[in-house]
């Protein structure tokens, strides 16, 4: 058995993150990323313990300042006595796999502080702007007592809209100069924004950043009835930390809808859906990989390619052997 599935104390682990151990939050994540084999057990002792932590997502084109923000949001929680965790997301590198910006070294600042704990997380191919191990490692940082978890994905694109299925709250960060109005209505973030947040403030066209986003939100909302949540359009320089507080007020306001409609819950079963889910479809590959190593899925490629069998007679007989008929 090789070092990475060498068998773990699960039980002990769980309770020494839970008693503010890092040293164990971070084990737990290595063995969440590695998809260790004791992973179904390392899911069921934490989720007893979840439940408890807001989880912001924050997401925005490249060059907005998503780093930035998320290190400004971490110092104002932090000052109101939350413990933080933060899943900085990363594309992988093409040689060793792991992330490769490596957002630590971008929130150095916050290192040393025991409220705090941040980890990057390579997408090792995984489209959709998260990791895979995404929401296994929120669960580990709601389990270790984590007020808020704080995700920032690799940039939002027509694609790459996984957060908003992870996440109570999702912001969108964008900035002026960049064609972000069009780029906004484009990758369609007027839809999985909860908060919009224009960076850099201080530039020259933020106002007119601002004036686009509220024509956009004006334009969707038309027809709409009901209760709906209305974005807010918070203006930042989160390089000085300005708007910080509006940032924080604007994620209370959305909680507290999201609480008085039932939108929280109905938001994090469907995140629980897309979980279980994910999980099963990954463990039917996983099955499928075994058949194509063996010649029952080569002999029906064959048929196929001989006319013999159409391939949807022959995927209903692969799914068949999957159930096990």
């Amino acid at each position: 058995m090789s070092p990475r599935a060498r068998p773990t104390d699960v039980t002990g682990l769980v309770e020494q993150a839970r008693g503010g151990s890092p040293r164990a939050v971070a084990r737990l994540l290595s063995l969440v990323e590695d998809a260790h084999p004791q992973l179904p057990e390392i899911a069921a002792a934490l989720t007893p313990h979840t439940g408890n932590a807001r989880v912001v997502g924050l997401t925005g084109p490249p060059g907005v300042g998503k780093s930035t923000s998320t290190s400004m949001l971490l110092s104002a929680l932090r000052e109101q006595g939350k413990r933080v965790g933060v899943l900085a997301i990363d594309p992988s590198s093409p040689f060793s796999g792991g992330a490769l910006l490596g957002d630590r070294i971008r929130m150095t600042e916050h290192a040393t502080d025991p409220g705090v704990f941040i980890r990057s997380m390579a997408t090792r191919g995984h489209l959709g702007g998260l990791a895979w191990a995404t929401p296994q490692a929120v669960r580990v940082l709601d389990a270790a007592g984590f007020d808020v978890v704080l995700i920032e994905t690799v940039g939002v694109g027509q694609s790459e809209v996984d957060v908003v299925r992870l996440a109570d709250t999702t912001v969108v960060l964008l900035a002026p100069g960049m064609g972000d109005g069009i780029q906004a209505a484009k990758a369609g973030v007027l839809e999985i924004a909860d908060v919009f947040v224009v960076n850099k403030a201080d530039r020259d066209g933020a106002d007119a950043t601002v004036h686009d986003l509220r024509q956009l939100i004006a334009m969707s909302r038309r027809g709409v009835t009901g209760p709906a949540w209305r974005q807010p359009i918070v203006p930042t320089v989160a390089a000085e930390g300005k708007g910080a507080a509006d940032v924080l007020q604007a994620l209370r306001d959305h909680h507290d809808w999201l609480a008085a409609h039932g939108e929280l819950e109905r938001r994090r079963t469907v995140r629980a859906s897309a979980e279980v889910e994910a999980i099963a479809l990954r463990r039917l590959r996983a099955e499928l990989g075994e058949l194509r190593g063996g010649d029952r899925l080569a002999g029906l490629a064959r048929r196929v390619a001989a006319r013999e069998l159409d391939p949807f007679t022959a995927a209903d007989a692969l799914v068949a052997d999957l159930r096990g008929q």
